[in-house]
């Protein structure tokens, strides 16, 4: 942290600069010992700061926070101080938003604040999950074994959805080839053709004049739809962003073909998992169901898990009521409910989070394997009307002019 300072010297000269140091007091410390009596100190913000606007616009990606985890939980196993770790890791940390939120973290921690209530500064980075499974781990002594925990679980959710965002990029990119093939053939070739043909004056199949009449409506209509869509995509957005819209939308996703049993089944694992890595942690069950339902992005979900919590703080336990709920299936209930008798509520839902896990996996490969050949269909539909409708055209003409 940077602070500009006012003091006087030893012959009492007031001296105007800049120091670096951890806090305000390390800074007045630091001053004092080369003699300077401190008249005023304060935190020194450019007008203009580089690094700070760098951070801002900066990405966290989980990978990062995964290797940081391990990285921390291996410096504290091998000896050092939690400080000298995060300032070994702060060196070398390539995201300059990290690097500027361990430094901050760095001086809290000198300041005399525990890990986690540092990190519970950067929503960012550090989730409420995150945060209190660490705080369980400074409490029980076991902040090591609590970070690489951590670690595996971050990983896990950043490959679920990073398996089912892959899923849908073969799509969207034959949708943009669709649109240029269509903006190509009706602002660049189809215009030539009109005017061929209406200078010829040839009676033209009906293959050519459907496709002359949609050109000439997307060529002099299109930017009523672009309009359009623009507008309908728009009032889509905002109404998605209201509680009831959200809850519709995510219920929609539930229940699409191919693409909802892949949402269910990961949203499902997300939260086996979150409850078995908290479980293991020491983290009470009701804070439990608390952490996974903020961790939890499908509102259908979220809705499921606030009643059984509810019910659940009245003595109805975990498994009961899942159970009447059909959000969750057979599997997860039954493992509920073994882990409950027996104590081992870490080990069946972890064995619950694999099992959705490998569904998810599987239901993707299926999604993916169903989507190329409707795409490439859709796509060789198209192209072969167009073609159609130019060939025909072009027999049909020269036959009237022969």
């Amino acid at each position: 942290m940077d602070f500009e300072y006012l003091a006087y010297s030893k012959d009492r000269q007031l001296l105007k600069g800049k120091i670096s140091a951890a806090s305000e007091e390390a800074a007045i410390t630091t001053l004092n010992y080369s003699d300077l009596r401190v008249v005023s100190l304060k935190v020194f913000t450019p007008f203009f700061n580089l690094g700070r606007l760098t951070a801002v616009f900066t990405t966290i990606k989980p990978k990062e926070v995964v290797m940081f985890s391990r990285q921390l939980a291996l410096l504290l196993e091998s000896g050092t101080d939690l400080v000298g770790a995060l300032e070994l890791l702060q060196a070398q940390i390539g995201n300059h938003a990290l690097q500027k939120m361990v430094k901050e973290i760095i001086t809290d921690v000198r300041g005399g604040a525990k890990l986690s209530q540092a990190m519970s500064k950067h929503p960012k980075a550090f989730s409420k999950l995150y945060c209190r499974t660490v705080a369980i781990g400074e409490e029980t002594g076991n902040l090591e074994q609590v970070l690489r925990q951590m670690a595996d679980y971050l990983e896990k959710q950043a490959g679920a959805a990073s398996r089912v965002k892959s899923a849908m990029i073969y799509p969207i990119i034959i949708l943009v080839l669709v649109i240029l093939v269509i903006a190509i053939m009706v602002f660049f070739v189809m215009p030539n053709f009109m005017n061929l043909y209406g200078a010829l004056g040839a009676r033209l199949p009906l293959a050519t004049r459907a496709l002359l009449a949609i050109s000439g409506f997307l060529l002099n209509y299109w930017w009523i739809i672009l309009l359009a869509v623009v507008g309908i995509a728009a009032g889509v957005y905002a109404y998605i962003k209201t509680p009831a819209g959200r809850y519709r939308w995510d219920m929609f996703m539930l229940k699409v073909p191919l693409l909802g049993p892949v949402t269910h089944f990961s949203e499902l694992s997300r939260c086996a998992s979150t409850i078995s890595t908290l479980f293991r942690a020491g983290v009470p069950l009701p804070e439990i169901m608390t952490l996974a339902i903020d961790n939890a992005q499908n509102k259908v979900i979220v809705n499921a898990l606030t009643t059984v919590r509810d019910e659940m703080l009245k003595g109805q336990g975990l498994s009961r009521p899942m159970s009447r709920n059909p959000v969750f299936p057979p599997l997860i209930v039954q493992m509920a409910a073994v882990g409950e008798g027996t104590g081992n509520l870490d080990a069946t839902m972890e064995t619950v989070a694999q099992s959705y896990e490998m569904e998810a996996n599987s239901r993707t490969d299926a999604l993916i394997a169903s989507i190329t050949p409707i795409t490439t269909i859709i796509m060789g539909a198209i192209v072969g009307f167009i073609a159609l409708a130019l060939i025909s055209a072009m027999y049909g003409v020269f036959g009237q002019i022969g």
